[in-house]
């Protein structure tokens, strides 16, 4: 009796469009083959074939395979005898892994959907030439991003062998693969000195680390353990030559030291008793803040200043430094957002001598040095780098540092107020700033508001900025057109005080008869209307007049606020009271 059998002839892969990347090893799924024939009887008249494929005969549980040319017509098959072998089954659910493993032992493995369901088959030879072919396309992807990359590179394995050694790790170190691949990278290097041998014993990876291999060379430094099974096999490391930056960058700091230090001295020589005097408005929003300053006399709370771009929030920083600070105690500020990341480090912690080839053979004090008795003032505090905020954290809790380079503790003695623009509570919610150092700096919070919000100081700013100006380009100034005023206070100032600064010295600019025309407003100012006019004086009115008008404006607000006592009053404003009663327009009473 002749019986059917299932014949599959694909001769494909099961499941076509999922063939992976070509240098990653396939799944199983992508290398089985269709071409096979099923024999569910133990005896079957086997019809000749022109092509040789593997036939699968069952026998009680197991299965058995033969290729077809092998077959002769009307053969009794017989499952335990030449040319039947032993088939391994696996299911289609398997990994490679799980087929390379039965493949040891077997040349061919059926792949079954369910117990009984044959779906395809994998041959030893196919899988083997398919491995090897990944592999190869792998070594040569390897191989030339390898010859591509200008970074340095290098390779170690389990035992610290070199096994990378790219061109750009020949030109930082000075040494040719040739030299030292194959041999233990502790040959070339102090042990204290390769954090990749750090990476392969301990298991720890550097991002972005400031690092000297060599007294002369400085580096930023990448590492990270090579893993295979859980297990640390070796380690790479990508090195990027920064010594010149640093050189650089160190003539850079040495320029604004003296900048600093100049800066230090004529705030002595031109100190006043007013620890607000640069802050103009007298608005409730400054009012208040103002008042929250005053409160911080007798305090070392961390201060963190926030509000939008131009606000002034390195002035307000100055105010709270000279509230609760001596006279002679250093201000020194660092822009987080203007440093690169790769010199941040050195920036603040100070490097000591020789650090580098081309450093100052003395060594460099960091910013929290200079602070030493004084305030450390981190604008942009949200652009500091994250490596950056775990070693500032560490020092306002520890109070103690190291220098860059450095083997001695160095007591740290300083108070922090930082600014930012940024929402760092949001910023800690991406993962881009840290809780806890926001926790550490988030002790008293001054909010500057933005100058729309506090339109009513307008009038005295501006006032301010013509007078800085007229003096700067030695262009008095006599009159000041209606609109012009008008414009300034209907506009909403995304800018702020900054961008009320530029536009008053783009108006001085062009005032070449002394008046301030509308026309010479920027663009972006001109034909600002409100629902509600502001009424100011008449169409043209002379600078001096509108000044004194200010000041008694001023003057009469203070005196409210002392409730009427004048001699308060002139000690609020930092004047004495013959001037305040001359500023009125009255003599002085007699005592």
């Amino acid at each position: 009796m002749r019986k059917c059998s299932k014949f599959y002839t694909l001769g494909l892969p099961l499941l076509k469009g999922m063939i992976g990347l070509n240098h990653k090893l396939p799944a199983l799924t992508e290398l089985i083959q269709t071409n096979m024939r099923i024999i569910n009887d133990q005896e079957l008249l086997l019809p000749p074939f022109d092509e040789t494929i593997p036939v699968f005969a069952q026998r009680q549980t197991s299965w058995h395979v033969a290729e077809s040319s092998h077959l002769t017509v009307n053969l009794t098959i017989d499952c335990t005898q030449a040319p039947w072998e032993p088939a391994a089954v696996t299911t289609l659910d398997s990994t490679l892994a799980d087929a390379i493993h039965l493949l040891a032992t077997h040349n061919y493995l059926l792949i079954e959907k369910q117990p009984g369901v044959p779906v395809g088959y994998l041959h030893r030879g196919t899988v083997i030439q398919a491995i090897f072919s990944s592999y190869e396309i792998l070594e040569a992807y390897f191989e030339t991003m390898i010859k591509t990359m200008d970074a340095s590179i290098s390779v170690i394995d389990e035992k610290a062998r070199v096994m990378v050694w790219t061109e750009g790790a020949e030109r930082i170190f000075s040494l040719k693969a040739k030299e030292t691949i194959g041999h233990p990278i502790t040959e070339f290097f102090p042990l204290e000195m390769l954090e990749t041998l750090k990476s392969l014993q301990n298991g720890q990876s550097l991002y972005r680390h400031q690092h000297q291999p060599r007294e002369d060379l400085v580096v930023l430094i990448n590492t990270n353990p090579i893993y295979l099974h859980d297990k640390i096999i070796g380690a790479v490391a990508a090195e990027t030559d920064i010594t010149s930056q640093v050189r650089l960058n160190q003539e850079l700091l040495n320029a604004n030291k003296k900048v600093n230090h100049l800066q230090q001295e004529m705030a002595k020589l031109s100190r006043t008793p007013d620890p607000f005097a640069q802050i103009k408005g007298t608005s409730l929003p400054i009012r208040h803040i103002k008042s929250m300053i005053q409160k911080l006399s007798a305090t070392q709370a961390t201060v963190l200043i926030t509000g939008e771009s131009g606000v002034g929030k390195e002035l307000f920083a100055k105010a709270v430094h000279d509230v609760r600070e001596g006279s002679n105690a250093p201000f020194i500020a660092i822009n987080c957002g203007a440093i690169s990341p790769t010199l941040f480090e050195s920036e603040l912690f100070g490097y000591e001598k020789g650090a580098f080839s081309g450093a100052d053979q003395k060594g460099k004090k960091g910013m929290i040095e200079l602070a030493r008795g004084g305030t450390l003032f981190l604008d942009e505090v949200g652009e500091m780098p994250l490596d950056m905020q775990v070693k500032l954290l560490r020092v306002l809790q520890e109070k103690k540092y190291y220098s860059v380079g450095g083997t001695k503790q160095i007591e740290a003695d300083f108070r922090v107020i930082a600014a930012t623009n940024k929402n760092l509570e949001e910023l800690v919610k991406e993962g881009k700033f840290r809780q806890d150092l926001f926790y550490r700096l988030n002790v008293v919070t001054l909010k500057i508001p933005p100058l729309r919000e506090r339109i009513e100081d307008t009038i005295e700013l501006a006032h301010f900025f013509l007078y800085e100006f007229s003096l700067r380009y030695n262009r008095p100034i006599h009159a000041i057109s209606q609109n012009v005023m008008q414009n300034l206070l209907q506009y909403d100032w995304p800018g702020n005080i900054r961008e009320l600064r530029n536009a008053i010295e783009r108006l001085v600019v062009f005032a070449t008869d002394g008046i301030i025309k509308e026309e010479d407003l920027p663009y972006s100012l001109q034909g600002q209307t409100k629902q509600v006019p502001i009424e100011l004086p008449p169409d043209l009115f002379s600078m001096q007049e509108e000044i004194e008008a200010h000041e008694r404006r001023v003057i009469l607000r203070a005196i409210e606020l002392e409730n009427g006592n004048k001699q308060a009053a002139a000690k609020r404003l930092g004047i004495s009271r013959a001037t305040l009663y001359n500023k009125l327009g009255k003599g002085v009473p007699p005592n």
